[in-house]
């Protein structure tokens, strides 16, 4: 089809990508983006990139971009991928923002919407960052890559790896959802289960990446996935007519997703497209059997501390430690936004509220915002009035053995 991107295909122009620096989020330290790059060594903290974007005439006006094909992709001036042929794509992103009237009046809210990312290709968010990140090994001249998960980011790797003709090994927890599992193996990923959590697949996946030479594509230890997450912050914003909601409630785990809307906001106000300056108040919600960011947001401290004996059905949130710790903390406190834990019970109550009123059979980490929503929504923390966006991060169908 006319429409679809493929090696043959002319580049747009001479600035198909903006990406020009590479810097340590913490230290500000430079790094070399034509090489393979991980995360600061001397800091311990993830590598994030930077574009020209300022005064620049090579980028075309915002209303170019809704006409051109539909898909993550369309962006590609503000993604790090520099050609063309190095794209992997299964059509990944652009997914819908819906209205959810019969949800906002259940819960006595006025305009709630929701972004459905499990209409993604293998039923999650995660295919966005890895679809970044597997052309941009591509690009590089990786062949073989690595990742401890939860679940769907391995299933999204294996996917896109396969895609791309790369060899995929996945370290998960021995209790991951079987549909997680299965994806992987069928799309020849070598599958290593762990007695564990996730941390525990991240040691091991860790050792395998330095004594075979696998390049590990974890979260936040490359600096890419993260540029494929923040295109839903340029879908949120056109979605709104570039005025952003007042409130953002999203489900934090490894935190690439909050990170990332919170980097395309930062991105749309130096482009100058945003046409209100007023930022939304990020929320993050936790499942209470592992809640590092709202310990360490409620408490005020910069970094979270590890969560002991972490536990919920909620997979993708059963993260003891998130890497980019630091960066979540501050994007919640930059955006005067907030942290909060809710109960299994309140996740499953929500899920079925979904599905019930709306239709939407989310993941329990999708589900998770809502019942966070409805917990902020009876503290008072938030008027009835305001615009909130919930990010429903994955399909309930991966979750049913």
């Amino acid at each position: 089809p006319s429409q679809c991107y493929n090696s043959s295909t002319p580049m747009p122009n001479s600035d198909f990508s903006l990406f020009n620096q590479l810097l340590c989020s913490h230290c500000r330290k430079e790094f070399d983006p034509t090489q393979v790059q991980t995360f600061c060594q001397d800091c311990n903290s993830p590598l994030v990139c930077n574009y020209r974007l300022e005064n620049n005439p090579a980028i075309p006006p915002r209303t170019e971009f809704l006409a051109r094909p539909r898909n993550m992709w369309r962006w590609h001036e503000f993604l790090p991928v520099r050609s063309l042929a190095s794209i992997v794509t299964l059509g990944e992103g652009d997914t819908p923002t819906l209205t959810v009237p019969r949800l906002s009046a259940a819960i006595s809210m006025d305009s709630v919407f929701l972004k459905d990312e499990g209409q993604n290709p293998t039923g999650s968010f995660k295919a966005r960052g890895l679809s970044a990140a597997i052309s941009k090994a591509k690009e590089l001249g990786i062949d073989k890559v690595i990742i401890p998960t939860a679940g769907n980011a391995g299933g999204a790797m294996a996917a896109y790896a396969s895609r791309a003709g790369m060899r995929a090994c996945v370290f998960m927890p021995a209790d991951t959802p079987l549909a997680n599992i299965e994806e992987c193996r069928i799309t020849g990923a070598q599958v290593e289960l762990v007695d564990g959590l996730i941390s525990d697949a991240a040691r091991l996946a860790a050792q395998k990446a330095q004594s075979e030479g696998w390049f590990d594509v974890s979260t936040f230890k490359e600096p890419y996935r993260l540029e494929g997450k923040k295109v839903m912050g340029f879908e949120i914003a056109e979605a709104f007519g570039w005025k952003l909601p007042d409130v953002i409630v999203y489900p934090t785990g490894g935190g690439t997703g909050l990170v990332g809307i919170w980097k395309a906001f930062q991105e749309l106000e130096a482009l100058g497209w945003l046409d209100s300056p007023r930022r939304p108040r990020m929320v993050a919600v936790q499942a209470a059997g592992c809640a590092p960011v709202v310990k360490a947001f409620a408490s005020g401290a910069e970094i979270c501390e590890f969560w002991p004996s972490a536990q919920t059905s909620a997979s993708g949130l059963r993260v003891p430690k998130p890497f980019a710790d630091r960066l979540i903390l501050e994007a919640l406190r930059a955006s005067q936004g907030t942290a909060v834990a809710v109960t299994e019970e309140e996740i499953q109550s929500a899920q079925s509220l979904l599905a019930r009123t709306e239709g939407v059979f989310a993941a329990p980490e999708g589900a998770a915002t809502l019942a966070g929503l409805i917990r902020l929504r009876n503290d008072a923390w938030l008027e009835p009035g305001a615009l909130v966006l919930l990010l429903n991060t994955g399909t309930g169908l991966k979750y049913i053995l």
